[in-house]
């Protein structure tokens, strides 16, 4: 058993950091953010360079560039500069799941106006432009119901851990 300074099991971080990705790939996640993200996880830092995801992961450097960018564009992980290098790090912030979900608010109601539209060209009244618009009534319902959530969570997150 290798461990580190804080009496950490390497193999055992490694073991989660594999079955966490498994549980993300399986939420249709791709495989390399998800082992990515559950290595920034799983780091008490929180921020990882692209030669320690590297080194962690065993993966090349053009991997980990790749599921960094996919993981940025999902708002779940962010770029930072070291100070004084050209080095990047990558980090994943406490509330990760909150800005992912929240960001997800904009595709909805992307979603909502294509389909509000597919309604009007379908016709309300016809077979699919009634399955249109129950289509979008779920996502409208979503859509608030997300907002009403993550009002709660603020309220509750504080509660438990505070303010950053």
């Amino acid at each position: 058993m290798t461990t580190d300074a804080v009496g950490r099991d390497h193999e055992a971080v490694s073991q989660f950091v594999e079955s966490f990705a498994a549980q993300l790939v399986e939420a249709g996640m791709q495989r390399m953010p998800a082992r990515i993200f559950a290595a920034l996880l799983s780091s008490d830092s929180g921020t990882l360079t692209s030669a320690e995801l590297g080194e962690q992961l065993q993966v090349s450097p053009a991997a980990v560039s790749g599921g960094v960018r996919y993981l940025a564009q999902q708002h779940m992980v962010a770029r930072e500069r070291e100070p004084g290098s050209r080095r990047e790090r990558y980090r994943v912030h406490s509330n990760q799941w909150y800005e992912a979900l929240t960001n997800r608010e904009a595709v909805i109601k992307r979603w909502e106006h294509a389909l509000r539209e597919g309604v009007n060209s379908l016709g309300p009244q016809t077979p699919a432009g009634r399955r249109m618009a129950e289509t979008l009534s779920f996502f409208e319902f979503v859509d608030g119901e997300i907002a009403q959530m993550m009002e709660r969570w603020r309220v509750r997150r504080e509660e438990l851990f505070g303010t950053d």
